[in-house]
């Protein structure tokens, strides 16, 4: 069996799909941190769990810029003042506004790579989006993962989520 074929990757799909729901349905005034906030370690331990049977290619991306743009306004209003936070490079003797982390960044890029391959399972096939999100998650949405992970604790910690 391998690493597309696998009950981890069949999860990982199930749970890249109750993550792109979530963001789908994101409304002005519901609690829709919470939920992230849970589904976030989930889509992480299975994201790690992949085997990737490796080498095989995947098209482009084809992203709407636009598309892209318009989900991260969106999150950002509804995220307030909860949106932006430190990085571990940032000089905390700049004024609050220099704060280089967005959460809405974060879960906007997760959110990207993951319709993009729920978006390729039917035509590319599961081994390809294996690949892809196993690469994406190296290269790039990881990184974005666990900022926005640590952000989420951290407002958890201090009581913005409840």
């Amino acid at each position: 069996m391998t690493g597309a074929e696998s009950v981890e990757f069949r999860e990982l799909v199930e749970t890249a799909r109750q993550y792109c729901g979530l963001i789908d349905r994101i409304a002005a005034g519901t609690d829709w941190l919470a939920p992230v906030f849970q589904i976030l370690p989930r889509l992480h331990a299975r994201v790690v769990s992949l085997r990737d049977s490796g080498g095989v290619g995947f098209p482009p991306d084809s992203s709407d810029l636009d598309a892209r743009f318009d989900l991260f306004s969106r999150l950002r209003m509804q995220l307030g003042e909860q949106d932006m936070y430190w990085l571990e490079f940032d000089n905390p003797d700049d004024a609050a506004e220099h704060l280089s982390g967005s959460l809405a960044d974060d879960l906007t890029d997760i959110y990207f790579e993951l319709k993009r391959g729920l978006q390729l399972l039917d035509t590319a096939g599961p081994e390809v989006v294996a690949h892809l999100w196993e690469r994406g998650f190296e290269q790039h949405w990881g990184q974005h993962l666990v900022d926005a992970e640590r952000h989420l604790y951290s407002l958890r910690t201090h009581s913005y989520l409840h």
